[in-house]
């Protein structure tokens, strides 16, 4: 089994109906392990949008990273992800940060993921649930990428949960 570091985000329709029904079917790829609180952010690059909530789960799971990563492209377009522009609103957006100590680059994936370093959207909930996870490329934990970021202001936590079947 590898552990796998995966960031939710929604800001059409039901955003939390949506991170819920993900968080449901990523169960069935394995085991999540852990899961972050919600968080509501800004939109970052296409700013004309409405908020996101966004969340970080852990899955532990034996698919190796390229079924993985075609199982979340699966997911978003059972829920309704449309793709359009590059940071364009969406139903549901699945990212693959992390896939054990991996690192990949080809034309199908890419991990780590290459801007998650720079997003406070996803460091915030992964440091959430795992500041020691270490990033394949830097050997920085989570938490000190997170420290490193100049701004976090566009991201607060909810008084929203998701749960899981291994809960």
């Amino acid at each position: 089994m590898t552990l796998a570091a995966i960031a939710l985000g929604a800001n059409l329709g039901d955003r939390l109906a949506a991170l819920q029904r993900a968080v449901d079917q990523l169960d069935g790829l394995g085991k999540v392990v852990a899961i972050s609180s919600v968080y509501e952010t800004d939109p970052v690059g296409y700013l004309d949008q409405p908020a996101f909530l966004n969340a970080a789960l852990l899955l532990e799971t034996d698919l190796p990273p390229e079924s993985l990563m075609r199982s979340l492209l699966r997911i978003e377009g059972d829920l309704g992800r449309v793709r359009t522009f590059t940071n364009a609103p969406r139903a549901i957006d699945l990212d693959l940060l992390l896939y054990g100590d991996d690192i990949r680059d080809t034309p199908e994936l890419t991990v780590p993921h290459p801007r998650m370093h720079e997003r406070a959207f996803v460091l915030v909930p992964l440091a959430e649930i795992a500041p020691d996870l270490r990033h394949p490329r830097s050997g920085a934990p989570i938490s000190a990428l997170l420290e490193s970021l100049p701004d976090r202001d566009g991201v607060r936590v909810t008084n929203e949960t998701l749960s899981h079947g291994n809960t």
